[in-house]
């Protein structure tokens, strides 16, 4: 039995304590996911603290710890999904998002150029992830930026491990084009 089967089990049992070291636990990841999907750091945390919710109320489901983290994403991802469906408009806040990255990237170390640059490609890569289809996009998220496994993915989103491993390749290839597109866009700028 591992420390997160054991921390599952006490808060089924209704344990305060063990609640809160879960939430702590996977707070991060949960917010960072949120703000990969809805691009709007304060939806990010209203979606992150309604996960956190649905969690509590339907964590008798889970069989052990190794589901955890796969149902705990595909909850995330579901919430995320009704929420983008619920705006009226789709549009990103590429400001919020552009002001987030270059506080990020802002290191005591880093140089002025070398922290534009990295603001630049942050801001090249939330634009070119922009351009993706959903499909695509949602396969860099996992893969990625959340890093799970193609076999996860599979389980994830209930598709065969070959369709993954397809539409992953797909989704590189797209984000490849649309971040040349961009780039070739940008010098084209006087």
């Amino acid at each position: 039995m591992t420390d997160l089967d054991i921390l599952l089990s006490r808060c089924r049992q209704g344990e305060a304590t063990a609640w809160e070291a879960l939430v702590r636990r996977y707070q991060a990841r949960v917010y960072g996911f949120s703000l990969h999907y809805l691009r709007d750091p304060e939806e990010a945390r209203d979606a992150a603290q309604e996960i956190f919710l649905k969690m509590y109320q339907h964590l008798g489901g889970v069989r052990d710890g190794q589901a955890f983290l796969p149902w705990m994403l595909r909850l995330a991802r579901n919430c995320c999904i009704d929420r983008i469906r619920g705006r009226k408009a789709r549009a990103l806040d590429l400001a919020a998002t552009r002001s987030e990255a270059a506080a990020e990237s802002a290191s005591l170390d880093a140089s002025p150029e070398e922290s534009l640059l990295e603001t630049a490609r942050r801001t090249l890569l939330y634009r070119a992830l922009a351009r993706l289809t959903a499909t695509s996009r949602q396969i860099v998220l996992l893969k990625d930026i959340e890093q799970l496994q193609l076999s996860d993915i599979s389980t994830r989103l209930g598709v065969p491990l070959g369709t993954v491993k397809s539409r992953s390749n797909r989704a590189r290839v797209e984000l490849a084009k649309a971040v040349r597109s961009l780039e070739a866009a940008t010098e084209a700028v006087p």
